[in-house]
């Protein structure tokens, strides 16, 4: 699952640096500057921020904020950069500070509460003991609230706020298991803002979750035809095509989404996903692997088919490897914590079969999804 966000006219800050730019902002670093010169204004530095955030260097938007805020600590504009931009970085704790400042700074901005929520959401996912964070999501409820109200007294773009509320609801209703209640905010999103096909992505991914994968297809092509140039709707509508059994469709749709975006990890990953499902290897392992070098920390699920490709053709110390990366970074997953159950039980060749770690891993599926029957059978077999 790929969690998308709105973010069309949420950052002021980024009107400073428009995507369609193709250079980054011409701004020295600050040791560049000699003593002499006149001070760099911290409105360059947000612009430079704003730039790299965009492409996806968060390491150096982060360096661009931080030199921002600290020229002028009070700046909006470079505390929401530097809070998301520690976010990106999994700097969480950090980011959550940054946007907790900014929020007592400033009690009217919006954009930095919808932040402070979603930054607690990705502490919480983030974490390798969610128990450590357990208070997050209700933390992340309380700044919604506090957000809702602030779009409800807003003069302009009362309903497009609304609706940015909304969406963050329906993730954090998600992460909490309630599925009826995240399809009804995903859906009063959509009343809010019908043309937005990042709702119906997400509400076509809730519906996916709940194993309705005909509404979860109707939605994905609503999105796809209000956007047909995204990248993340066409993939995962491919995704969905293929799962359903109508691979013919699937593939054009997957190999597009690619061509769209070919430094895009999560199109590249998923025309894997397809070629997998589709029965071409060769195609699958190449998309697969591209896309977790091109991202080798977000998708789990690109390492779980990479253990899948692995594990078919027999190769078992590289399946147990890339199912290792899987739970690691899925570690709620129980069908990745199986197959790296599948993969200790089997031997071939020097490689041994380790009954002791396949049922450690039966077991772990078991916990995570209580009734899984593949993995209490294969718990039976290994006890």
């Amino acid at each position: 699952m790929n969690r998308r966000t709105i973010t069309g006219g949420l950052l002021s800050l980024l009107l400073l640096a428009p995507a369609s730019a193709q250079t980054a902002p011409a701004t020295p670093a600050p040791s560049a500057a000699p003593a002499t010169a006149r001070p760099i204004p911290a409105a360059n530095y947000v612009a430079v921020g704003g730039y790299y955030y965009e492409q996806g260097q968060f390491d150096q938007a982060y360096v661009a904020y931080r030199a921002a805020a600290e020229i002028e600590p009070n700046n909006p504009a470079a505390l929401i950069g530097l809070g998301r931009a520690q976010v990106k970085l999994r700097l969480y704790s950090a980011g959550i500070a940054t946007l907790k400042r900014l929020t007592a700074l400033d009690a009217r901005n919006f954009d930095a509460a919808i932040a402070l929520s979603q930054a607690y959401v990705q502490q919480f996912i983030g974490a390798g003991d969610r128990s450590v964070v357990s208070a997050n999501l209700t933390e992340a409820l309380r700044v919604l609230q506090d957000a809702e109200a602030l779009a409800q007294g807003a003069t302009q773009g009362r309903d497009l706020q609304l609706s940015k509320v909304w969406n963050e609801r329906g993730y954090v209703y998600k992460l909490q298991g309630d599925a009826p209640k995240a399809i009804a905010a995903f859906k009063q999103a959509i009343v809010l803002n019908g043309d937005n096909a990042i709702l119906l992505y997400n509400l076509g991914d809730m519906y996916y979750a709940t194993g309705n994968i005909p509404l979860a297809l109707d939605n994905l092509q609503q999105a796809v035809i209000l956007d047909p140039r995204d990248p993340f709707n066409r993939a995962y509508y491919a995704k969905l095509l293929a799962l359903s059994g109508n691979v013919t469709a699937a593939k054009p749709e997957a190999a597009q989404a690619a061509r769209l975006a070919p430094k895009n990890a999560y199109a590249v990953g998923q025309y894997g996903v397809v070629s997998y499902l589709a029965k071409d290897a060769v195609t699958a392992r190449a998309q697969l692997n591209q896309a977790v070098t091109l991202d080798p920390l977000r998708y789990p699920e690109f390492y779980y088919y990479l253990g899948r490709l692995a594990l078919d053709a027999g190769d078992l110390k590289t399946a147990r490897e890339q199912f290792t990366r899987a739970t690691a970074l899925g570690s709620q997953n129980a069908e990745y914590a199986y197959y790296l159950g599948l993969s200790y039980e089997r031997g071939a060749g020097v490689i041994a079969p380790d009954r002791l770690k396949a049922r450690e891993n039966y077991d772990r599926a078991l916990k995570l999804a209580p009734g899984y029957k593949d993995a209490q059978d294969a718990l039976n077999r290994v006890r």
